[in-house]
């Protein structure tokens, strides 16, 4: 049982993290979890503002059937196609979920209370099969505290522009090397300047760009480890921090020039950095590592809930662990660099490989749901 000094203690982590201008999103997602009121509870007691899921989460929820059963069945008898039935489901849940945000949406006018869906990664690399598919989710779920989620693929960076031209927000997802979020950051703009030349409310459209960060630890330690060295192995754990700390200071360079300036005079919202893949992957490093030495304002950290909890039994918050850290991010990468471990190949790998392993998630959940409807006497297609 949970004392009241511990109690307190957790709650002042990650109050302690709101405080330093974090918005704490959980990265999972589940019908259980939503009508349990196991995600309005974490609303309650452990600072969550804000949902995202993606292809693997769901996945993982609907796979199992569990909290499914009525509507597969509802589906079946309807005759639908598998992939009608996974849309009918998954937007189900993400809108029950924006139901529960809805009030710290409002509370904290558009800001948070996010809820995100991801496009079908199939898609991910047909830029018109995108946007087509971003509108189509923006109509099925039909809540305002809906975001879009799209992959930062080539194909993708017009697609975030026309999404949000037409006044859509989006978060952009599997974002590993800072030219291209640079690019990201350039499209999104590009996106409300759009949306500004058609007369659409700036205010109203909302942006975050998901950049990911222990699976570029994960890669470029496993080349580290082959090296063996000592200056190598020194090395291990910091790849990832340095990058989404450079990252940062992108976000503040664009977001302090004369582009952004005119817009954010016409009430444009920035596109916050989102720590995204933030669950430490080597069970060497503390568990928190990815949110006590990301601490940034202006920033979204989406945590699965074992490093929520963790975060919240334990988290060592002191205060900014981002800003200033850049010359030493710079060195860490140079050094990487020097060892002959090319950043430009891993993160060309990490993106490459993050669209297919959403897209082989997807596939499973198809043929999950599949094999359910089948054995309901439905031939689904």
């Amino acid at each position: 049982m949970i004392t009241v000094t511990e109690a307190t203690a957790s709650a002042g982590a990650l109050q302690r993290l709101s405080d330093e201008g974090v918005s704490i999103w959980l990265d999972d997602l589940s019908r259980r979890r939503i009508e349990s009121g196991n995600l309005a509870g974490l609303v309650a007691t452990r600072n969550v503002v804000g949902v995202t899921t993606n292809p693997s989460i769901f996945q993982a929820a609907i796979g199992s059937g569990e909290g499914y059963e009525e509507q597969l069945a509802d589906l079946a008898v309807r005759g639908v196609t598998v992939d009608e039935a996974v849309r009918m489901m998954t937007t189900a849940d993400v809108r029950a979920a924006a139901d529960v945000l809805r009030p710290m949406y409002d509370a904290t006018g558009g800001r948070d209370g996010r809820v995100s869906i991801e496009v079908d990664p199939r898609v991910a690399h047909d830029t018109a099969a995108t946007v087509a598919e971003a509108r189509q989710l923006a109509w099925l779920v039909d809540r305002p505290n809906v975001m879009i989620k799209i992959p930062a693929t080539k194909a993708g960076l017009p697609a975030i522009t026309e999404v949000i031209g037409a006044g859509i927000s989006v978060n952009v997802t599997l974002i590993f090397s800072l030219e291209r979020y640079r690019e990201v950051m350039d499209a999104y703009l590009a996106g409300l300047e759009k949306a500004q030349a058609a007369g659409l409310d700036l205010a109203a459209i909302h942006s975050v760009a998901s950049f990911f960060v222990s699976r570029v630890d994960s890669e470029i330690d496993k080349r580290l480890t082959l090296l063996g060295t000592d200056e190598a192995l020194a090395l291990k754990g910091r790849a990832a921090l340095a990058n989404a700390r450079l990252a940062y200071e992108a976000y503040e360079q664009v977001f302090a020039g004369p582009r952004w300036q005119a817009l954010g005079g016409a009430r444009a919202n920035r596109q916050r950095p989102l720590w995204a893949s933030t669950g430490v992957k080597d069970p060497a490093y503390k568990d928190t590592l990815y949110v006590d030495e990301l601490v940034a304002p202006g920033t979204v950290n989406t945590m699965p809930e074992a490093t929520l909890n963790a975060v919240a039994d334990h988290g060592d918050v002191q205060g900014d662990t981002v800003s200033g850290g850049y010359a030493q991010a710079r060195a860490d990468l140079a050094a990487v660099e020097r060892l002959g471990i090319s950043y430009d190949e891993v993160v060309r790998q990490l993106e490459d490989e993050g669209v297919a392993k959403f897209e082989v998630a997807w596939q499973d959940l198809l043929d999950a749901v599949t094999k359910s409807l089948n054995s309901k006497g439905v031939d689904a297609e």
